[in-house]
């Protein structure tokens, strides 16, 4: 099959232009709803391509259409955030950034989660675009999306009118880059990522001196016993046939060794792929938790803020085969593999399920194949996303997210 003319075109000089921006977004990372400098220089790099662009959707996204006469309108997609990690690549760009996060106040920030790669892709595919209309034909929505580490990011676009306000698209394609060596494909049809849900809980006791525990009500102790509780939920409500995952990841209480305090807070996520499972689980939660407030005789009931909702990602089969066809097409069938469902969540298809149309995401690998290589043979797992050291090699995972992006997206559109 012969090489698309938007390929042809990618040359040493945009390979170099993308790099640059990709090293620049890198080393100054912006926490979730705050990508307010990658969201500037997202809008005046498309502007030169000569989209019509409109920023402050879902409250630091940005819109990007780019119309090229009657055909198919598709949806590409790229998220922006970063996280409260601190880089630990030893690259010359790594970030030494710093932001507010509103729980924890002044963290460390780092594209630890790759989406800096994103963001390039997606221009770079537009870029390969806006340069070859002659050859196709209809409407792309490109969406740089805010806020995926809070799940929260889809849903702000949507309710701030992305679809009332933009073309509807026909199809949301996306992808993520991912340890996978470089140049190779990671897909799955049906229910590809978990959804997630988090809680924030804040048990109620009753605080006073150390020294005298008999005159309190001792919240601590309360949460402690809570998070041993809270792992029998899926040991022993949850079959072997389903799956779930409960995780306390924060548990914070009082100021003092000598001090019992008033109350005692919990951070839990939990991730699943059923719905049935997700409100079962989700029900336990606070059914044990309670109980344990009650068992250690709370005053007060415990207090419950969900928030950070993903749904499962559902990729449509009739989708991917059309996707997948083209990614086979340009990497090779040696370099497209199928993956187990992903426990990592995403909110890519709140998209999807807000218009009822369907969606394709794929992995596309972003590690070095050498290096891959080696570690898997050391019996070690390679460095992954949300770790400190993790980063894509710059080449060619670069390079091969652009071209996955823009195959996949002349493979929806109408040729010329």
């Amino acid at each position: 099959m012969r090489m698309p003319r938007a390929l042809e075109l990618f040359d040493d000089a945009l390979a170099d232009e993308l790099a640059e921006f990709y090293k620049d977004l890198h080393r100054d990372p912006e926490l979730s709803f705050q990508e307010n400098r990658t969201a500037s220089r997202v809008v005046t790099a498309v502007e030169a391509l000569g989209c019509e662009v409109t920023a402050g959707v879902g409250k630091t996204g940005v819109v990007a259409v780019l119309r090229n006469g009657k055909g198919p309108v598709i949806m590409l997609r790229a998220d922006m955030d970063a996280l409260p990690v601190r880089e630990e690549t030893g690259l010359p760009y790594a970030s030494n950034a710093f932001g507010v996060d509103p729980a924890a106040g002044e963290v460390p920030v780092a594209h630890a989660c790759g989406h800096d790669m994103h963001v390039t892709c997606l221009l770079g595919a537009l870029t390969l675009l806006s340069r070859t209309r002659e050859s196709w034909a209809g409407t792309v929505l490109a969406v740089f999306q805010p806020a995926e580490e809070l799940a929260g990011g889809a849903a702000a676009m949507v309710a701030d009118g992305l679809f009332e306000r933009f073309p509807v698209p026909l199809v949301v394609l996306a992808q993520h880059v991912s340890p996978l060596p470089a140049r190779v494909i990671g897909h799955r049809s049906g229910a590809f990522m978990a959804a997630s849900d988090s809680v924030a809980v804040t048990l109620h006791g009753r605080g006073g001196h150390a020294s005298a525990p008999e005159l309190t009500i001792d919240p601590v102790l309360m949460a402690a016993a809570a998070v041993v509780r809270l792992q029998s939920i899926v040991a022993r409500e949850v079959s072997m046939q389903d799956e779930a995952v409960v995780t306390v990841g924060r548990m914070q209480a009082g100021l003092k060794d000598n001090v019992i305090p008033d109350t005692a807070e919990l951070g839990i996520n939990i991730r699943t792929y059923d719905p049935r499972i997700r409100e079962r689980v989700r029900a336990a939660v606070e059914r044990v938790i309670r109980a344990e407030a009650a068992a250690a005789g709370a005053e007060k009931e415990p207090d419950f803020e969900w928030a950070h909702a993903a749904p499962v990602l559902v990729n449509d089969p009739e989708a991917m085969a059309v996707t997948i066809g083209a990614l086979t097409a340009n990497f090779g069938a040696e370099r497209i593999m199928q993956l187990p469902p992903v426990p990592a969540s995403e909110d890519a298809g709140v998209f999807g399920q807000a218009l009822g149309v369907p969606t394709a995401y794929w992995m596309w690998g972003g590690g070095d194949p050498d290096e891959f290589a080696r570690v898997l043979a050391e019996g070690r797992m390679p460095v992954a996303n949300h770790h400190p050291g993790y980063a894509p090699v710059l080449e060619p995972a670069l390079r091969a997210g652009v071209e996955a992006m823009t195959v996949v997206a002349l493979a929806w559109l109408d040729e010329a």
